[in-house]
């Protein structure tokens, strides 16, 4: 399957938000804590705010595969479908994030997420700082890349 990068649409809203959430559940083992409507409200108005916004799409442009929401310092959000797992999405994206950069990049990710942590670590992030303050109240590590 081949995807394109585009900038987000508002049109995908509730299929990027289905995708967003079925990715995290399955990372996290945990249901979304708010509904469906105040995270397609989340997507169109406050993440688009403060972050550059991007989808990966099927070339058919029937499906979302991937999500990725970052800024000069941060990938603030970074989710990938779960059937399209494995195929290169999720480094195109964070490639995508790395160029747009200052040269440094934040994030964060669940501690119980294995598969980020590998995924983080294979791209050149490193760990800098753990905690726990997030509303889902896991464990998280926050990893930095330099250029």
């Amino acid at each position: 399957m081949d995807y394109a990068i585009i900038d987000y649409d508002p049109s995908y809203a509730l299929q990027t938000v289905t995708m967003w959430r079925a990715s995290k559940e399955q990372a996290i083992g945990q249901p979304a804590i708010h509904s469906v409507e105040d995270h397609v409200y989340f997507l169109n108005h406050i993440l688009t705010n403060s972050n550059k916004v991007y989808l990966a799409i099927e070339r058919s442009g029937k499906q979302v595969a991937g999500i990725l929401a970052c800024n000069e310092n941060w990938v603030n959000q970074l989710y990938i479908h779960t059937q399209h797992q494995g195929k290169g999405i999720g480094k195109k994206l964070l490639d995508l994030a790395k160029q747009q950069s200052d040269g440094k990049l934040f994030l964060y990710t669940f501690e119980v997420n294995k598969k980020a942590q590998r995924f983080y670590e294979r791209n050149g992030f490193r760990i800098v700082a753990r905690g726990n303050e997030n509303e889902e109240q896991l464990d998280d590590i926050k990893y930095a890349w330099t250029r």
